[in-house]
């Protein structure tokens, strides 16, 4: 699967991007917004990038590299997950490599991460869970459409406590 603009592409996981994958998901910083508490292996995550390949229908989730065009740099990773066919749902997320943030590709990812669910798996509406104070995801999404819905109070337990998550939909 290759989803482009002039900017950057959505492509699947690769055997090569190990690295990168292991940067992202064994980064601590990350594990709140990722609801994960431990390192994973290389043989874990190799599985993970076979498991990336299976048809959406079947895993009921979909995982992208964000890549620049030009210089075919991994800048992030977008997921569907959740996917539900019934009732034509999925939750995203999305995480940009920390060097490559406030430059855009973030909303580049998910304006077209938007278009496939829209064009290509005929979704009705896609959704986010996003922590109260992560103001700068906030208004990423408010950016690109999405509207805030519903707020699930103490829903995430963090080192800090329980923090409130709030939900935001975008009906395609």
């Amino acid at each position: 699967m290759l989803i482009e603009n002039s900017v950057i592409k959505l492509r699947n996981l690769e055997a090569y991007d190990i690295d990168f994958l292991s940067d992202i998901e064994n980064n601590s910083d990350l594990w709140e917004v990722s609801n994960t508490n431990n390192f994973f292996s290389e043989k874990v995550l190799r599985k993970h990038i076979e498991d990336s390949k299976k048809d959406i229908f079947i895993s009921n989730q979909a995982r992208f590299i964000i890549e620049d065009i030009k210089n075919k740099k991994q800048l992030g990773l977008i997921d569907l997950f959740d996917f539900d066919p019934i009732h034509l749902r999925a939750g995203i997320g999305i995480v940009i490599s920390k060097s490559e943030r406030r430059k855009k590709y973030a909303e580049n990812a998910i304006n077209l991460l938007k278009d496939y669910c829209s064009k290509i798996l005929r979704l009705n509406q896609i959704y986010c869970n996003i922590s109260y104070d992560n103001f700068a995801s906030i208004k990423l999404f408010e950016k690109v459409g999405f509207k805030l819905t519903g707020k699930k109070e103490e829903w995430v337990n963090t080192s800090e406590g329980f923090k409130d998550v709030l939900f935001f939909q975008l009906i395609l």
